[in-house]
């Protein structure tokens, strides 16, 4: 019974537009939890122009797993700051690549070794909102890797995915704006 006290208001809470809203602007909510803590859900990590005194041409992307950050280099000693989720533990990778293609709404073909870990996953999955690769996506070169938006933006800041790069979707649409067939990223550990 006491379960239901907390969970029936919870449902009522994630069931508000409100409660989408706060998710999409990254504000974070604060719901109590059965054991007396609190659970902290959605993001607060806006995107910014920082100094960046790195010697990169503009257009470059840097992307630091341990920071959980991608700067987008705009040259003059700055570049845009941007929240990411990373690889978890196994799955994270370092290397320089280059964006070999862009996608909106992107589909999604999950590879055979996750399939094989996650056998929920389908072969298949039509872009749209629903989809784990989110409003955008930029390829990297020739591997499955990519930087993507999620349909889960609670989880910036985390390492979380099989090794993709993710962002929110708001963040990864400017990120693609901004982007160019080409445009080297670097991704350090």
């Amino acid at each position: 019974m006491r379960i239901l006290k907390v969970l029936l208001p919870l449902a009522a809470l994630v069931a508000t537009p409100a409660f989408a809203d706060q998710v999409y602007n990254r504000e974070p909510i604060e719901i109590p939890t059965i054991f007396g803590t609190k659970l902290i859900i959605g993001t607060n990590y806006p995107r910014e122009i920082v100094s960046f005194n790195e010697k990169h041409a503009p257009g470059t992307i840097i992307i630091s797993t341990s920071q959980r950050r991608l700067y987008y280099v705009l040259g003059d000693g700055k570049a845009i700051r941007y929240a990411i989720a990373v690889g978890k533990e196994g799955y994270a990778w370092s290397g320089t690549s280059t964006v070999s293609a862009k996608r909106e709404w992107p589909d999604w073909n999950p590879p055979a070794e996750m399939r094989k870990r996650r056998p929920d996953l389908p072969v298949h999955m039509a872009g749209g909102p629903d989809n784990p690769l989110g409003a955008r996506a930029l390829y990297l070169g020739d591997t499955l890797y990519r930087i993507h938006g999620t349909n889960e933006p609670w989880y910036m800041g985390t390492a979380r995915s099989s090794g993709c790069i993710r962002m929110t979707n708001d963040d990864v649409i400017d990120l693609y704006n901004r982007t160019r067939i080409g445009a080297t990223v670097i991704v350090r550990q």
